[in-house]
């Protein structure tokens, strides 16, 4: 009988199991909060360098393309390829090897969606600000980045789910939060139970800080559920 099918017929490793749950309590949480910081922290940075990003492409049109190519490609790099390029620069077990793998992979959804976002601005809405007497920077800080929130928030969203799932590979250097707890339940024979909770708790962040971007993209922008209706 293949190892396998030994693992399926073995009542000792379930799919899950509270026991298991209950006795590294700790440890689950303790990966959960790291995972979501890790998250946070990877998105927040790559907010801050992606809309700056989308707005120069906005206002200088020759510059869209070598933008969007750059953070192309720095989005198709494999995972573990930049972590091993990235890792020992700054450290094999320092934290910052994942987060700058993280920021860089999100750019490209930020950018992207962030740009369509500023594109859909409607020209009468600036045209009239221009009339007012609204400058560059008035434009962009009354006008274009409040109507293009929701194409900023469905770049916001993308990452994050991104984001979520990509942390995983940061346990190959004891970095990856929930992907701690599917790793090692490989090393330890295959231990479905750790496998599946880690998992599961993975899709759950991923649906959970999705959830709470989509209510606050709808709470920031009250006229598109009105246009909607």
């Amino acid at each position: 009988m293949s190892f396998r099918l030994a693992l399926q017929e073995s009542p000792g490793n379930p799919w899950f199991s509270w026991q298991y749950v209950r006795d590294n309590s700790d440890t689950i949480l303790a990966a959960l909060r790291e995972h979501a910081t890790l998250t946070a922290e990877a998105v927040l940075l790559a907010t801050a360098v992606a809309v700056p990003l989308a707005v120069i492409a906005y206002w200088y049109r020759p510059l869209t393309g070598p933008i969007l190519a750059l953070s192309g490609i720095l989005y198709t790099i494999p995972s573990l390829a930049l972590l091993a390029f990235v890792a020992p620069y700054v450290g094999t077990t320092n934290p910052a090897s994942v987060l700058i793998a993280l920021v860089l992979y999100a750019l490209l959804l930020i950018v992207r969606n962030s740009l369509a976002g500023l594109n859909q601005v409607p020209p009468e809405a600036r045209d009239a600000a221009q009339g007012m007497g609204y400058g560059r920077w008035g434009l962009l800080l009354r006008i274009d980045l409040p109507l293009a929130l929701p194409g900023i928030v469905t770049g916001l969203r993308l990452a994050t789910v991104s984001t979520v799932a990509l942390v995983t590979v940061g346990s190959l250097i004891g970095q990856g939060g929930l992907g701690n707890l599917i790793l090692g339940g490989f090393n330890s024979n295959f231990y479905r139970a750790q496998i599946l909770t880690g998992t599961v708790l993975c899709v759950g962040l991923a649906l959970l800080l999705d959830l709470l971007l989509a209510t606050a993209g709808r709470l920031l922008t009250p006229w598109s559920r009105r246009a909607a209706r």
